[in-house]
């Protein structure tokens, strides 16, 4: 993998974290979209192999300017890893949609967005491979929170689509979906013990996996789970 480059966005902590951390270590180069503000974390202290770039899922204007300073900083990109969301209650008797709006805005539209603006530099090198990581949540439901498992499924159909429209043009595109991971999103969990909890690390292996792979082994869908379900 060294030199190759890959975007990942929510990079700063948690599963992003992990991921770009495994991903320097098998010599990608990464160019990483980091909330503006935001102190850098020592993990992506290392300009000569990371590029950082001002980027806010919720801020339409930042995604264009970040994927045009990547393919300048380093002159291609050949993956791109949309790993930023979030979590909230949005259940079905809400009437207050502004949860709702967010994790649809962040967890879906967002993830749709920088795929638009990636595709080119992706066609270009006739393996481009885009990763989004989702969730358990958008393959079966098990709780109230109908707004998360929306924004999840609508994650996988996106993922479908580009897989579907994209293949010949070389791009292999697949859902990685953890069930509850040990990150500060799962903090408010108390139906599983931390310590059984699939770690950061389990899904950036993952992740490296799929990237890995030629055109001729495409995953579509990788289920992550931390116990045994009677059905996904």
């Amino acid at each position: 993998m060294d030199g190759r480059i890959a975007l990942v966005s929510g990079g700063t902590r948690g599963i992003g974290a992990a991921i770009c951390k495994r991903l320097r270590a098998e010599g990608w180069k990464l160019s990483v979209g980091v909330r503006p503000g935001r102190e850098t974390p020592p993990h992506l202290d290392d300009p000569e192999h990371i590029h950082l770039h001002p980027f806010d899922a919720a801020d339409r204007t930042t995604h264009a300017a970040w994927v045009a300073a990547a393919a300048a900083r380093w002159g291609r990109i050949d993956a791109l890893v949309n790993c930023a969301g979030i979590v909230g209650p949005a259940n079905l008797d809400d009437a207050d949609e502004a949860t709702l709006d967010a994790l649809w805005a962040v967890n879906a539209k967002t993830p749709l967005h920088l795929i638009q603006l990636a595709l080119p530099h992706l066609r270009a090198g006739g393996a481009g491979r885009i990763v989004n990581v989702a969730s358990l949540s958008g393959l079966r439901v098990k709780n109230a929170n109908v707004g998360y498992a929306m924004s999840k499924f609508a994650l996988l159909a996106l993922t479908h689509t580009v897989r579907q429209q994209e293949f010949a043009n070389g791009i292999r595109c697949t859902a990685i979906c953890p069930g509850f991971v040990d990150t500060d999103m799962t903090a408010h969990v108390t139906a599983a013990p931390r310590d059984e909890m699939t770690r950061p690390d389990d899904v950036a292996a993952a992740v490296a996996f799929v990237l890995s792979l030629p055109n001729t082994a495409s995953v579509s869908v990788l289920p992550i789970n931390w116990r045994a379900e009677d059905s996904l």
